[in-house]
């Protein structure tokens, strides 16, 4: 005889899935890297407006910018909706009554930006005027990554490496050395950037090193944060990052 197991009820679950700032369901869920709390993005985000310190555990999350501590949970967004049936398509009739009220006037902005929201098409596009039909215009999906968690880094010239050669290029100081990213790009992308800037020639290559620790080609600024510079109490912030003429140790 099969055996049967105790049917449970959403409030059950209630302790898991609500936000301990507004007592609501969680939306957007959010979670604090540092302690791994979860709560509504909104709700978070708000509250990091008046302080740095984890609202549940009371830890600091970051010394002056802990919004660089968040992730969002979309996997527990999915369970949420799942699990509560008819909060999904509440959400987003609220979320569409409100950016029908508040939709920016300039360019035909907020309707861009609800649809977006929705992943809808934006029907106004970027040409023209503000309600032009016309399709054409700049590519909508060019948001270069502004959406993704961004990481403030400080990128400084690494100097007297001893190894002065034949064909040394001069490798010297950005202008400006502090740059504000996404957290998903990658060394390789750093080491771009940085022969774009100092107008390297295409076969120069470049070390990137992080506490004296040569990063790999495919790190991300976020690992690196995560288990290099954050791992040493005394770093500061933001990220400092400094490169070199590669060194040939074969």
């Amino acid at each position: 005889m099969a055996a049967t197991g105790r049917r449970h009820l959403v409030r059950d679950f209630n302790h898991f899935i609500t936000c301990y700032l507004c007592r609501g369901y969680l939306i957007k869920p959010t979670t604090v890297t540092e302690c791994l709390h979860t709560f509504c993005k909104s709700c978070i985000v708000q509250h990091f407006e008046e302080s740095n310190d984890c609202p549940k555990c009371g830890i600091q999350v970051h010394e002056t910018n802990p919004l660089e501590m968040l992730r969002l949970d979309n996997t527990l967004e999915e369970i949420i909706f799942k699990l509560v049936p008819g909060l999904r398509e509440k959400e987003e009739q609220q979320e569409a009554e409100f950016w029908k009220k508040n939709q920016p006037r300039q360019n035909g902005q907020g309707e861009s930006l609800r649809c977006q929201r929705f992943g809808l098409p934006d029907a106004g596009g970027d040409g023209g005027g503000d309600d032009d039909d016309g399709g054409g215009g700049e590519d909508d999906d060019d948001d270069y990554h502004r959406s993704d968690p961004q990481i403030a880094i400080c990128l400084d010239c690494l100097r007297n490496t001893g190894q002065a050669g034949e064909n040394t290029v001069t490798v010297c100081d950005l202008m400006k050395r502090f740059i504000r990213c996404s957290s998903r790009v990658t060394v390789g992308t750093i080491k771009k950037f940085l022969s774009l800037k100092l107008k390297l020639p295409s076969s120069y290559e470049l070390d990137v090193l992080c506490n004296g620790e040569i990063m790999g080609r495919d790190h991300t600024l976020e690992f690196i944060y995560m288990t290099r510079w954050r791992l040493h109490g005394d770093n500061t912030y933001p990220m400092v990052l400094e490169y070199r003429p590669r060194i040939d140790f074969g």
